[in-house]
Order: C-alpha cells, then structure tokens, then sequence
C-alpha cells in the first residue's frame, strides 16, 4: 500500500496504490491523520484509482478520514473508486456519509 498526497490552496489530495487491507488499514489510517493534521485542509480528495484491491478495512479508513475532516469544519470526497472497492463502501452504505464518485 502506498500513499502520496498533494496540498494546494487548502485542499488535500490523497492517492492510494496498491492493496488496502487490514495488514496496512492502521498504518494508513496513521498517515492520513497526519497528513490532515499537518495541511488542515478545508476539502479531502482520497482518491481510489490505484487500488487493486480493497476489503472492509477500507470502510474504516474513509470513516476516520470522515471524522478527521468533520473536526475540522471541512469535507471528504472519494473519487476514482475501482468496481471491486465501490462494492464494499455500498454494501457497507457508506454513500450516505461520504460523497463517494
């Protein structure tokens, strides 16, 4: 698993690569934090579309991202989401929380 980000006028964007399970939901739940804490952005892009693969821990890492970004008055967008991913976030009804696209 691997995460890059960019930081630009108060919006973060945050791209995964790789598998996100449960062996590296923790550590990237870590980085993500902060990542948020460091830029404080008003506008999260986590942005899906290098993923090859995605269980249920995925639910939790966009549900902290949620969190963190909430705290902070500001907004989390899922975007690029691979088929496979974008079954569990709907199975899980994560779209009624997190603008996913």
């Amino acid at each position: 698993m691997e995460m890059n980000y960019r930081a630009e006028n108060r919006q973060l964007t945050i791209s995964l690569t790789g598998e996100l399970d449960h062996h590296a939901a923790r550590a990237l739940m870590e980085s993500i934090d902060r990542c948020i804490e460091q830029n404080l952005p008003v506008k999260t892009i986590l942005d899906m579309g290098g993923l090859t693969f995605m269980d249920s821990s995925g639910i939790a890492v966009v549900l902290r991202a949620r969190r963190r970004m909430e705290a902070l008055a500001g907004s989390l967008v899922v975007v690029n989401i691979p088929r496979q991913a974008a079954r569990v976030l709907e199975t899980a009804g994560l779209g009624r929380y997190v603008n996913l696209i």
